[in-house]
């Protein structure tokens, strides 16, 4: 028998042929320009790259474009980045001359003028305050976009959104513990309680995000929480979350006016996938309320769950209504810039050194669902459905797209 005749009967059933060797090709890591503009939003205080990340980032090779004064108003200074490494410009054109633009805010459409094609732009997207003309003027740029607020993470959650909702439950019942103990505003009344008075009373209505985290800091301040929501699943996960049993109702007019009746605070929480916020608090349920009660209307990014919601700045962020005080400021995360910026910037970090490594945005989105998921522009061409349906502008899948590419 031969020597090949041999080889073909070592393996009867499957027949084995020899395999030409294949060599692992290592991926090309590149060199990133970060632009940082200053935020020209309104209300928008915070900074997507604290100074530490910027050395980190500059630290692994990378270029940082920042402009002068984008970090004031998170309280970080000029000198803080140009110690880190960063280079400063003074001309918002300059900024926006980056592989990759990094903005809390999407850009204005002034802004836009700045892009160009082949960038990359990173930013919220806020889709209730932007028309079919910022999209056009977008597609002629032929540039790929990424939405941050629509990023999911290994989990398939969103991160971001996350992470500034539990920014934005915690602040919500520190906004309310100020005026509620306010002599003009509130009624000079502690938030929480202590032995021999009787605790005040937190109503919250959502049981999400931020629903959790305001009723975790009441809680710690020794407030009785009340919970309402239409999704049972989440009141029980919430009481899960939160390791012990508080009051929880789904949203029943009767039952609701009856704790409004008598509560010290409202945190008004409800998160609705799309489109405006229902209302769940009439005008005249907040008559009922007690005199020199608080209503913090976290809603009002989506136009607010109550009727009598009306939206207010940071500058002047509360008015008196049926002597209810009512805060409405749009961005609560924004009054607390120095904190939502480290957690923007510690979102933002891993995500830039990862596209480095892959070898550009374009290798990432191809490996990263998580990435490709937020991303609405891929080199000038839409790839939501949402924001094609909403504007009838053409549309493309961008999972075909990364097939071809």
């Amino acid at each position: 028998m031969s020597s090949n005749q041999q080889f073909f009967n070592l393996s009867p059933g499957q027949h084995m042929m020899p395999q030409e060797e294949r060599l692992e090709t290592g991926k090309s890591r590149k060199k990133l320009t970060i632009g940082i503009p200053r935020e020209t939003g309104f209300q928008e205080n915070r900074i997507a790259l604290v100074p530490e990340a910027v050395n980190l980032l500059v630290n692994n090779g990378h270029r940082v474009i920042y402009e002068a004064g984008a970090g004031t108003m998170a309280h970080f200074s000029d000198m803080e980045y140009a110690e880190a490494g960063a280079e400063t410009v003074y001309d918002p054109a300059e900024a926006f001359i980056a592989d990759i633009v990094l903005k809390v805010s999407p850009p204005s459409l002034a802004e836009v003028d700045y892009l160009g094609s082949r960038q990359t732009l990173i930013s919220s997207l806020q889709l209730a305050t932007l028309k079919e003309e910022y999209f056009r003027k977008l597609l002629n740029r032929k540039m790929t976009c990424i939405g941050f607020e629509y990023i999911k993470d290994k989990t398939k959650q969103f991160p971001l959104i996350r992470a500034m909702s539990e920014i934005a439950g915690n602040t919500a019942i520190l906004i309310a513990a100020e005026y509620l103990s306010h002599p003009e505003y509130g009624k000079g009344r502690m938030l929480g309680g202590f032995a021999g008075i009787s605790p005040s009373e937190v109503v919250i209505l959502g049981a999400g995000t931020v629903g959790e985290f305001a009723a975790r800091t009441a809680l710690g301040m020794g407030a009785t929480v009340k919970i309402f929501d239409n999704n049972i699943y989440k009141l029980r996960r919430l009481q899960n979350n939160l390791n012990t049993r508080v009051f929880t109702s789904i949203l029943h007019p009767k039952v609701l006016l009856k704790s409004l009746k008598t509560t010290d605070v409202v945190i008004g929480a409800i998160h609705a996938p799309e489109g405006r916020t229902p209302c769940f608090v009439t005008e005249a349920m907040v008559k009922e309320m007690r005199p020199g009660s608080v209503i913090i209307d976290v809603s009002i990014d989506q136009g607010g769950c109550f009727e009598t919601s009306q939206v207010t700045s940071h500058a002047k962020p509360v008015y008196k209504l049926h002597d209810v005080t009512h805060y409405c400021v749009p961005n609560i995360a924004s009054r607390i810039p120095n904190t939502a910026s480290y957690a923007l910037s510690n979102f933002f970090t891993p995500i830039l050194i990862s596209i480095a490594e892959e070898g550009g945005v374009e290798n990432f989105l191809k490996e990263d669902y998580g990435l490709r998921h937020g991303a609405y522009l891929f080199n000038g061409i839409l790839v939501n459905k949402y924001i094609s349906e909403s504007f009838n502008l053409p549309f493309q899948d961008i999972d075909l797209l990364m097939a071809a590419f």
